[in-house]
């Protein structure tokens, strides 16, 4: 019995060989230009990409504290340097540049990524919507607090009923 289970353990790591081998680590993934990062993110399942996340995740999480400081420090002079303007233009001289029928399909795929999120809103109890809520703050970090209280009915002495 125990020859079978070892048989089946060294089968199933000889199939996961591969695998392991195949799969980047962040910093090989940091090293890429962004469209080739998205591309090798969005040639992945949905599993795949979590179980990346996690890989990177628990990477990060064994480095040495100084080390995470300096990727951190990275990060936000990256967030920081970014040219806002910049962005504009790069965005309006993009959809310049698109046809009418590039701009029909691009304006249809935000439609539809905007009902999506309306729908899975809609969906939601109380409770999720606040944890939802709650999350957005958190991602939003030192960027959303001036806006604090903004566009968030029913919280901070707003409410949705008209007073009688």
């Amino acid at each position: 019995m125990r020859t079978i289970r070892k048989i089946i353990m060294v089968a199933s790591l000889s199939l996961l060989m591969p695998l392991v081998a195949s799969a980047q680590s962040a910093s090989d993934v940091r090293a890429m230009s962004p469209e080739d990062r998205r591309a090798y993110m969005q040639s992945m399942s949905d599993d795949e990409r979590s179980a990346m996340r996690q890989k990177w995740r628990s990477e990060f999480d064994a480095l040495p504290e100084d080390e995470k400081q300096a990727i951190r420090q990275q990060r936000a002079e990256r967030r920081d340097g970014r040219d806002r303007q910049g962005n504009r233009d790069a965005k309006r001289e993009r959809r310049d540049a698109m046809s009418d029928e590039e701009r029909a399909a691009a304006k249809d795929r935000r439609g539809k990524r905007s009902d999506e999120r309306r729908a899975r809103w809609e969906s939601m109890s109380e409770e999720e919507r606040a944890n939802a809520r709650a999350r957005r703050d958190e991602h939003r970090g030192e960027r959303g607090r001036h806006r604090k209280g903004k566009g968030q009915r029913g919280q901070g002495g707003q409410s949705d009923q008209p007073e009688s």
